[in-house]
């Protein structure tokens, strides 16, 4: 396409060879076969001039505009997997990582006055269904990408110690500390709709002492895990910034001793990983360098 279109404008097959860096021999190869492709003739050649005959002229009204197309759509994107300006959506799970990610926006804003970051909240239940979906850009979580998902990650940004949240009412919440033998006769809630791959980094099917583990119910948001580990519902394993942040009268938090750590990294798409994805990652890790506390900037 490229080799017809120029040898319309150009009309002389050696400034088109000259022009596309290629030979003028693969200039003649390449229209002799695109016009046995088509079955016609697109160029009257003589041995003093080249002119498109009617069917050629047509052709090349035809393709030039989509051609040109083509073009702008390619430079579009290089541009935007260079450029640092435009959008870029990071998600966020868990209370207090929503202000981290806010802080993170601001030392990546101020490098990049051009590129405004729009943060959204997901639901424990999201999983990271909004970023294979292409809704966000990054992903702040506790997810280990698998093999073949198609997601990268970032190296641990910071770990959180777990916590069980129980009732305030439950005898746990008395313990100074519980292991994951003591889930083996609790109703462990679930996030709904979560792999089981990510379910499992956060709670085991059975206990160390090979006793299985009873799931349910289920919740979406950390709102609907609260509310019903206060009404006696079930415990979760959570990081230990919700001790502050989820604080509520009728739940307690229980140092879990056993428990999975809590590491916390950035994901993002593969495929999708452009300069402004990179210059986020590069901002988080540089904000969490030498805060003993990131979630609490300290």
């Amino acid at each position: 396409m490229e080799i017809f279109l120029e040898l319309g404008r150009e009309l002389h097959f050696g400034r088109t060879a000259e022009n596309l860096r290629v030979s003028t021999a693969r200039v003649s190869q390449t229209i002799r076969q695109l016009e046995r492709r088509i079955g016609v003739r697109l160029f009257e050649r003589t041995s003093r001039r080249v002119e498109l005959t009617p069917v050629g002229r047509r052709l090349h009204e035809d393709l030039a505009p989509a051609y040109q197309q083509i073009l702008d759509g390619v430079a579009r994107a290089v541009a935007a997997g260079r450029g640092l300006d435009g959008v870029l959506t990071v998600g966020f799970i868990g209370t207090a990582v929503g202000r981290f990610v806010y802080e993170v926006a601001d030392v990546f804003h101020t490098r990049n006055p051009t590129c405004q970051v729009q943060v959204r909240e997901n639901a424990y239940s999201d999983g990271t269904t909004l970023l294979d979906e292409g809704r966000i850009d990054l992903l702040v979580a506790v997810l280990s990408p698998q093999e073949g998902s198609g997601l990268s990650a970032s190296p641990v940004l910071f770990r959180e110690e777990p916590l069980l949240a129980v009732s305030a009412r439950h005898p746990l919440a008395r313990r100074d500390a519980v292991t994951l033998d003591d889930l083996a006769h609790e109703n462990v809630l679930r996030p709904r709709l979560l792999p089981d791959f990510a379910d499992e980094a956060l709670v085991p099917r059975r206990t160390p002492g090979g006793a299985l583990i009873e799931r349910g119910p289920d919740f979406s948001t950390i709102q609907e895990m609260c509310a019903l580990v206060g009404a006696g519902k079930g415990v979760f394993p959570v990081p230990t910034h919700a001790a502050e942040y989820d604080a509520r009268p009728d739940v307690a938090y229980v140092p879990l001793t056993d428990g999975a750590v809590f590491e916390w990294r950035l994901l993002w798409r593969t495929g999708a990983e452009t300069n402004r994805v990179r210059a986020f990652v590069q901002a988080a890790q540089e904000y969490v360098a030498g805060r003993r506390d990131p979630l609490i900037n300290r």
